[in-house]
């Protein structure tokens, strides 16, 4: 390596002209020489510029990873040709891995790997490289960059990836048909050498598929595999770098591969005769056996349909697929009989449901098999010779009557005797009664056709031999109606006939109606009874409809000769016996119109003036109403009194009085007036005793000071009192009217001599004896309370 690295020196100086250059360790590396022009002043010469080539020619170093050598690896060398080898440039290295994974001698330019390397991991580092003059510590070039790449060597075996694998081909393919495509990656350099050149082989797995080594796609190898015999495969793909050369590092995968299904073989019966016994007391509808066709095929290919081919005893069955088990099951289309036909033969085919085209020429996919039935003899209960018995019976029938009997037997090899009896459900089966050896049945009550019309019950027939076989049959008996109840008039049973009717006039048609259930095409006849045949009134017209005219025999009715006509009516029916009633229908006697119009049918029609309408009376009543109601509104407010309301003044509270006509009662009266409502409230709150009635026994001590007229009081009372005089609405004269309250809320309070401060002891009431009789009480009364003073000497 050395030699090849000294004459890679040699040539590079001959051909770049000594230039500074990466030197590389390999021989296929190829330098390029990038001339750039640097402008360097140069010590001791001229100072006028000189060009000088570029020192530094990039391009880029190599180096092997994995790299297991004792001494460092040496990667390549830098140089200037400022360098004159005498000690004056230094190196220096920069970038990734400098002075950890590369190296650099300061003098040489000896660059160094110190660390094993792996591309895998870091597949190239960018580093800085500059030249720099020792004494001054000046760089004599600019910093360049270059590359360091690891060079690839083959440490890494393809891989499978998405491994292990499942895949599955149709089974009966051709050859080549394609199965799966695997895919093997390899880590190292595809772009170096053969180290990530995969190739395909199969280990395990042949000769049943094959693969394309360099695609990886595996496809089938032989014809016609068949997933009945076998079904899963297993095959080991490997895949090998380096082109699958000796050497080259290998990796290996599996491939599991299912044969699917297809139709390529028919259902078969395992045998051609199935034989099935069956008891003849099987009920229809239910399963009375199975057979089975196999089809070694899956899923939806082994799908089987099974038809029963037509021919002897097919119509009695039917079969149809079990869908979980793939069977036929057989079923009672119609029920058996042991003694009609003991054995049944016929062919069952199976069929696939779903069939491939390509496989037609193996033959039908269909297999037929015989079956034959065996009817097994069963103890069979007895039969009915019908499946219901109606019967017929007259009402009234005496008891005991023999209406009707029911049959069975026993069709079974040994015959046995029959035995009958009523299911009883209710007490209406108690009505009739069976002979248990003969069967007949017969009336055990009297029946009522109006009552119940038909019973309904069943007949149980069991056999001697095995009561628990039995049997069972509805009976429906009608009772039949005898003519037992006369017909009668259909309502109405009332008409009526105008005053003005004349001869022959139909007023009324009638029909019958009968109770008994009448029998298609029975009539009703209709005639007058006996005695009213002779009155010369109304009579009966028969229309031989069931229905009959009522007819006048006179020309007018009056009312007031005769109001009510009853006529006797007789009706018969046609029945065995005849029945007959007579029916007396009521004719009213009405005032009509012109046109036969009914105006009025009311006795009291009858007194009133001729020619005056209904209209025209309830007019004349409403009249009088009226009339009654406006007398009784007049004297009712003649009665009533009028009632003065309490007179208020809107301007002072002292001015208001109550006024009423009613004379007082003196002083002895204290209901007739309050006159608490006149005074200071807060007064009465102090004082609760009434003032306008004379005390019993207080008394009140007091001194008799000197008189003081108060004039101002003394003309206001006056004023007043003259008001009152004049005014005839005044109080009755044992009243006080007190007018000096100001109201609470006044500054000035009250203004009352009376409810001064001052004790009454301090007032000098004589002057109330001058004002005249109306004041002779109030004089009194604070005229005696002098007398009880204590101070006063008699």
């Amino acid at each position: 390596m050395l030699t090849r690295n000294c004459l890679s020196l040699l040539l590079w100086v001959l051909f770049d002209g000594g230039l500074l250059t990466p030197l590389h360790p390999q021989p296929q590396q190829t330098l390029e020489a990038e001339p750039r022009e640097n402008v360097v002043p140069v010590p001791g010469r001229r100072s006028s510029a000189q060009r000088v080539k570029r020192g530094w020619v990039w391009n880029q170093f190599f180096v092997l990873e994995e790299y297991m050598g004792s001494e460092p690896q040496y990667v390549g060398k830098l140089h200037s040709d400022l360098d004159k080898g005498v000690g004056t440039v230094k190196y220096t290295l920069s970038g990734d891995g400098a002075g950890t994974v590369f190296t650099i001698d300061e003098t040489t330019g000896d660059i160094h790997a110190i660390k094993s390397l792996d591309r895998e991991e870091k597949p190239f580092y960018t580093l800085r490289a500059q030249a720099v003059d020792v004494d001054t510590k000046k760089p004599l070039e600019p910093e360049s960059e270059f590359i360091i790449k690891v060079q690839d060597i083959n440490d890494n075996e393809p891989k499978f990836l998405d491994g292990p694998y499942i895949a599955s081909v149709p089974e009966m393919s051709p050859v080549g048909a394609y199965v799966l495509q695997v895919k093997a990656t390899d880590a190292d350099d595809p772009t170096y050498g053969n180290s990530a050149r995969v190739v395909y082989s199969i280990l395990q797995g042949q000769p049943y598929f094959s693969i394309d080594p360099k695609t990886g796609v595996i496809r089938t190898a032989l014809p016609n595999m068949d997933r009945e015999v076998k079904e899963q495969y297993q095959v080991l793909i490997q895949a090998k770098d380096m082109g699958g050369q000796l050497g080259g590092l290998a990796g290996t995968t599996t491939v599991n591969i299912t044969l699917t299904d297809v139709n390529d073989n028919p259902p078969r019966f395992p045998k051609s005769i199935f034989h099935l016994k069956v008891p003849e007391s099987s009920h229809v509808g239910s399963a009375i056996g199975r057979i089975r066709a196999v089809d070694p095929d899956f899923g939806k290919n082994a799908e089987i349909e099974y038809n029963i081919v037509p021919g002897d005893g097919g119509n009695l069955f039917d079969i149809t697929t079990d869908e979980n088990t793939q069977e036929g099951v057989i079923k009672l289309k119609k029920p058996l009989d042991f003694e009609t036909k003991k054995a049944y033969t016929f062919k069952v085919e199976a069929s696939n449901l779903h069939l491939d085209h390509r496989f037609h020429s193996v033959g039908p996919f269909k297999d037929t098999a015989t079956v034959k039935i065996n009817v097994l003899d069963m103890d069979e209960p007895p039969v009915f010779s019908k499946p219901l018995y109606t019967m017929e019976v007259y009402e009234d029938t005496p008891v005991g009557t023999i209406i009707g009997a029911v049959t069975a037997q026993d069709l079974d090899a040994g015959s046995s005797s029959i035995r009958y009896f009523i299911d009883w459900k209710n007490d209406v089966d108690s009505y009739f009664t069976i002979d248990a050896n003969e069967g007949t049945i017969a009336t055990n009550e009297l029946l009522d056709r109006e009552s119940t019309a038909q019973y309904n019950f069943s007949i149980i027939a069991s056999k001697v031999s095995n009561p628990l076989l039995t049997s069972k049959v509805n009976v429906i008996i009608n009772v039949l109606d005898v003519n037992e109840f006369p017909p009668e008039i259909s309502v109405p049973y009332e008409t009526s006939v105008c005053e003005n009717a004349k001869p022959g006039q139909v007023i009324q048609t009638v029909t019958a109606t009968d109770k008994d259930l009448s029998p298609a095409g029975q009539r009703f006849s209709f005639r007058l009874s006996p005695e009213a045949s002779n009155k010369p009134n109304f009579t009966v017209h028969d229309y031989r409809n069931n229905t009959a005219g009522i007819e006048t025999r006179r020309n007018g009715y009056s009312r007031r000769q005769q109001e009510l006509y009853f006529l006797p009516v007789v009706i018969e029916d046609s029945s065995y016996p005849v029945q007959s009633s007579t029916n007396t229908m009521t004719i009213r006697v009405c005032r009509c119109d012109s046109d036969g119009t009914i105006l009025s049918c009311n006795v009291e029609a009858i007194f009133l003036p001729v020619g005056l309408s209904t209209g025209a009376l309830i007019a004349i009543l409403l009249c009088i109403v009226i009339l009654l109601v406006i007398v009784v509104l007049y004297v009712a407010l003649r009665r009533q009194k009028k009632k003065d309301t309490l007179m208020t003044s809107k301007e002072d509270i002292r001015d208001n009085v109550i006024h009423y006509d009613d004379e007082g009662g003196g002083e002895e009266d204290t209901q007739a007036f309050d006159i608490g409502a006149l005074r200071n409230p807060k007064v009465i709150e102090d004082n609760k005793m009434r003032r306008d009635i004379k005390p019993d026994t207080l008394r009140f001590p007091r001194q008799r000071p000197p008189v003081e007229d108060n004039t101002d009081i003394r003309d206001f009372i006056n004023q007043r009192l003259q008001e009152n005089d004049i005014d005839p609405t005044a109080p009755p004269y044992d009243s006080l009217a007190t007018y000096a309250y100001e109201g609470n809320g006044s500054v000035a309070e009250s203004l009352s001599s009376i409810e001064s401060l001052t004790t009454e002891a301090d007032q000098d009431y004589d002057y109330l004896s001058d004002w005249g009789p109306r004041f002779k009480i109030l004089a009194d009364m604070f005229g005696e309370e002098e007398s009880y003073n204590p101070d006063k000497v008699t």
